[in-house]
């Protein structure tokens, strides 16, 4: 398996030319974070979790030639605005893309997308087989299992993805022991880490550390981050041995 960071960053963490601040003006590229996403290739697929308003430059700047699947956690916009752009895999490779949420996220995808589900079919819309997610209940894509599972984004439900010892995690607050029983003894965690501050919907740094630690993972890669959590080279030296700051165009192979 091979994991690549698209994204690591949010909407409140993508450099802007109006805003003065440290790691916006930033000359190190770890530090120009893109909304999260991650490229996962597997022996027979290859699986994008996420694909916000970025995903387009994304995959051209990872040369992605291949997508067979999208799994959803959450139909905020800086996750499922960039849909649209699964167009170009449908033309040239001449498939159509698996597309797994829940029935609450499909709800949304459907609002925003509606074109892609009217009725009426024209000459290249995006091509998507929907397929349904039960939080906690495994599913198949080609011959690798997946298992989703339920974290708290404050008052919204998100779903995480386990396959095999890679554990991704975005947008939590608060995980049930009922999903950390899914998570623990994974070898590679992502879990969010946004600001320093206290967050009513994100793990702060300290927060994310402490679940790290909790879940014992070989090596856990903190993502989801905004500005406010400082320069990367200065949070690396921050963190414990075993615990990383992901970045934008990061490669890990499990």
């Amino acid at each position: 398996m091979k994991v690549t960071f698209l994204g690591t960053g949010t909407s409140q963490g993508v450099p802007v030319i109006t805003c003065n601040c440290e790691v916006c003006q930033s000359t190190d590229p770890r530090n120009n974070r893109l909304r999260t996403s991650v490229l996962v290739e597997l022996a027979d697929k290859t699986i994008v979790i996420d694909s916000g308003p970025d995903f387009r430059c994304q995959l051209l700047r990872e040369k992605v030639k291949d997508l067979d699947a999208v799994l959803f956690t959450h139909e905020h916009k800086d996750h499922i605005a960039g849909l649209d752009d699964i167009r170009p895999f449908n033309y040239l490779l001449q498939k159509v893309i698996d597309v797994y949420a829940t029935e609450r996220v499909q709800t949304a995808l459907k609002r925003e997308f509606y074109y892609i589900f009217a009725d009426t079919k024209y000459f290249g819309l995006p091509q998507i087989n929907l397929h349904t997610v039960h939080n906690g209940e495994a599913f198949k894509i080609g011959e690798n299992t997946i298992i989703p599972f339920e974290v708290m984004h404050h008052l919204l439900p998100i779903t995480g993805y386990r396959i095999g010892d890679f554990t991704y995690v975005t947008d939590a607050k608060t995980i049930p022991d009922h999903s950390f029983e899914k998570i623990k003894g994974s070898k590679i965690l992502v879990i969010n880490a946004l600001q320093k501050e206290p967050h009513i919907s994100h793990f702060t740094l300290d927060e994310a550390i402490a679940f790290a630690e909790k879940v014992g993972a070989e090596t856990t890669y903190l993502t989801h981050i905004s500005h406010n959590l400082g320069l990367h080279e200065e949070v690396e030296k921050q963190l414990p041995p075993n615990i990383r700051l992901a970045y934008d165009g990061l490669k890990i192979e499990l």
